[in-house]
């Protein structure tokens, strides 16, 4: 890194004006892929889901709160584990204050996690979270939306990412979007999964401005901790 070359201002100028073309062709490209993905079909949802809530009980149709469309932030948290995702935890960090915001788009955001409600609330609390988080253990939510995987589905060589073969286990990461019409009819309007989630990390993309980048040699956040867990 410290090899790296110094130039002139007028050098430096030069360089960051062919970068900043190559950005705006980027934001242009990103704006049409935005498109593209709201101009997608939409599957109705036809099974009634039923989550866990600090309220209590609550279909798919009552986490919409009111507004016509729906995020749900797919948490890993298995049931058998004491604590959700440490690489989920560091997204999650980026959530409280997007509700509110979201709700004046008519948008409402939930993260959905198997975990039972008491281990969910218990980890919530540790790590000072205030956004929406209910569990869907029992329910066929997670395995119909493609986070979660039986033991046998990975052993039968299951896929994820529509059609990427399962590395990672009973667990994986994703975004789901609904919309809700006037007659209470819900579609499932988009989901991702993997890196497609990767925008909705504020810190990494701040990470990706700085000369070292993410400086994490192919192996994907191996640094990372929950924000209770680093050493100072």
């Amino acid at each position: 890194m410290t090899n790296h070359p110094g130039v002139s201002h007028e050098q430096w100028l030069e360089a960051r004006k062919k970068l900043l073309a190559k950005e705006k062709e980027f934001t242009r490209l990103r704006d049409e892929l935005s498109n593209l993905r709201r101009e997608l079909p939409w599957e109705p949802v036809t099974k009634t889901y039923a989550f866990e809530g600090p309220e209590g009980s609550e279909t798919l149709s009552d986490l919409f709160g009111g507004k016509s469309q729906l995020i749900v932030q797919h948490f890993m948290f298995h049931p058998d584990w004491d604590e959700g995702c440490k690489s989920c935890s560091f997204w999650a960090d980026n959530y409280n204050g997007t509700p509110i915001h979201l709700a004046h788009r008519d948008i409402s955001f939930v993260a959905v996690a198997r975990a039972p409600l008491a281990k969910i609330e218990t980890y919530r609390k540790r790590m000072g979270w205030s956004f929406k988080w209910v569990s869907s253990f029992g329910s066929d939510f997670n395995f119909d939306y493609g986070v979660s995987f039986t033991k046998e589905q990975i052993a039968s060589r299951a896929t994820m990412n529509y059609g990427a073969p399962n590395t990672f286990g009973e667990e994986i990461v994703g975004i789901s979007v609904f919309f809700k019409d006037g007659d209470g009819a819900i579609f499932h309007t988009y989901s991702t999964y993997s890196r497609g989630v990767d925008l909705m990390n504020g810190a990494y993309n701040y990470i990706d401005l700085t000369p070292k980048g993410r400086d994490e040699g192919g192996k994907s956040q191996y640094w990372v901790r929950r924000h209770d867990q680093y050493a100072d």
